[in-house]
């Protein structure tokens, strides 16, 4: 069962999957494909195997934009968003199309279906936990993306069910604390932000003490973010904070874990961003393995 009965790839602009395919396809391959003469372009039939049960796929767009980049066709036998398994090896697609144009797809779609599968199966992973706990809050990523590769891991996360956060320095002003130490103090800082940012766009302020989210949230902050709290002293300040200024979001960031996620949960936190749910992520093992011509393709 798929964890999203939406279509989440209707997100993505299709000029946008377009440039993304060219430019992986291009890093692979900037000039000769010099091992195309030995297939040559006869049709053939490639499956997709996943070879870590539990999966969650994800990244479909792309995986398709690739192959249909070199003229390829992608028939999926799996929704994105379903968990892949049980068994040790999953059939999850066939790509048809000339052998060299397969072979030569097959490594930058392979890279991004193990990176966005891994991304979401984390994501997922972590979701669940919040549920089981009865959290009402969101589970978040961050920025620390891989160069080049953010919209593909936002995705993911987005097929995992759980909150991109801001997408880029355009989406979400935050204030870090080097942003307060250059200007001199939080309510400066705030004020020169909005100033600038109107009424569309969110302030968040990175606080070290339940103190500067009172001087952020005073200031005109919607979201505090309380970083580097122990569990422990997260949820008194949590819940001073909320006493006073209902309306404010608290977002609670650094040193969370998978392992010591469950420790944050509080009804005083909305949020809480874990860098690993991109950084140290561990990937979903596929290969696509081309079918001889008397192979029938078998589930």
């Amino acid at each position: 069962m798929s964890l999203t009965a939406r279509d989440l790839s209707q997100t993505i602009p299709p000029h946008t999957l377009r440039r993304l395919a060219q430019e992986w396809l291009l890093e692979d391959t900037p000039n000769f494909d010099l091992a195309g003469l030995c297939v040559g372009s006869r049709k053939v039939k490639a499956r997709l195997l996943c070879k870590t049960p539990g999966t969650v796929l994800a990244g479909c767009p792309f995986f398709d934009a690739v192959f249909k980049e070199v003229g390829c066709a992608v028939e999926w036998t799996h929704a994105e968003g379903q968990m892949l398994g049980p068994d040790s090896v999953t059939l999850a697609a066939v790509v048809t199309g000339p052998a060299r144009c397969v072979l030569l797809g097959e490594r930058p779609a392979l890279n991004c279906l193990a990176r966005a599968s891994g991304i979401a199966t984390r994501s997922a992973q972590l979701r669940s936990l919040a549920q089981a706990a009865g959290w009402h809050g969101q589970v978040a990523g961050t920025r620390k993306t891989t160069p080049g590769f953010r919209l593909v891991e936002k995705y993911s996360m987005l097929v995992g069910g759980v909150s991109t956060h801001r997408y880029d320095l355009s989406s979400m002003v935050m204030l870090k604390d080097n942003h307060v130490w250059a200007v001199g103090s939080i309510t400066q800082a705030v004020a020169d932000a909005r100033s600038v940012c109107g009424f569309s766009t969110k302030v968040e302020v990175e606080c070290r003490s339940e103190e500067e989210g009172r001087e952020a949230a005073s200031a005109g902050a919607e979201v505090i973010m309380l970083d580097n709290f122990q569990p422990e002293d997260l949820h008194v300040a949590a819940q001073a904070l909320k006493q006073d200024f209902p309306g404010v979001i608290i977002e609670a960031s650094g040193g969370v874990t998978p392992e010591t996620l469950s420790r944050y949960f509080s009804p005083h936190v909305d949020v809480i961003s874990l860098g690993c749910l991109t950084q140290g992520c561990p990937i979903s093992d596929f290969s696509l393995k081309v079918q001889r011509p008397d192979t029938p393709v078998r589930p």
